[in-house]
């Protein structure tokens, strides 16, 4: 259990999103990167990553924090925060860009199977737009 000055919790979110266009980018030292960046995120919001696995084609975060953030915070933050940090420090000297695609899986706590995240994977439709 963790706690914060009004609440004492455990609440720990699996948090799945794609590369746009579902390009498989996250390799090598690009996934090394983003690991790290991912990692910068978490320290600097407060949060615990309990564990982080990036794929060639997604990233999966299992990730506790407070109740004071929801699901959507974390995935905009981490989304967000991650490709503007990368692509500053990176886009110039390597020339290419990180971008996520819309939207992300968010589930609670308890089992999560690799079925779930295979079916939310296939269903994503990418918007080009």
């Amino acid at each position: 259990m963790k706690t914060t000055r009004h609440a004492t919790y455990n609440l720990n979110y699996h948090i799945v999103w794609l590369p746009k266009y579902r390009n498989s980018v996250l390799v090598n030292e690009v996934a090394d990167r983003v690991r790290t960046i991912l990692h910068e995120i978490a320290d600097d919001k407060g949060l615990e990553i309990l564990d982080l696995t990036v794929q060639p084609d997604h990233v999966h975060l299992f990730v506790s924090s407070p109740p004071k953030n929801e699901p959507a915070l974390l995935a905009n933050w981490f989304k967000g925060i991650s490709s503007r940090k990368y692509n500053h420090r990176y886009a110039d000297h390597d020339g290419e860009k990180i971008g996520w695609a819309r939207g992300y899986y968010a589930g609670t706590a308890g089992h999560v199977s690799s079925e779930t995240v295979e079916n939310y994977i296939q269903r994503h439709e990418v918007d080009e737009s």
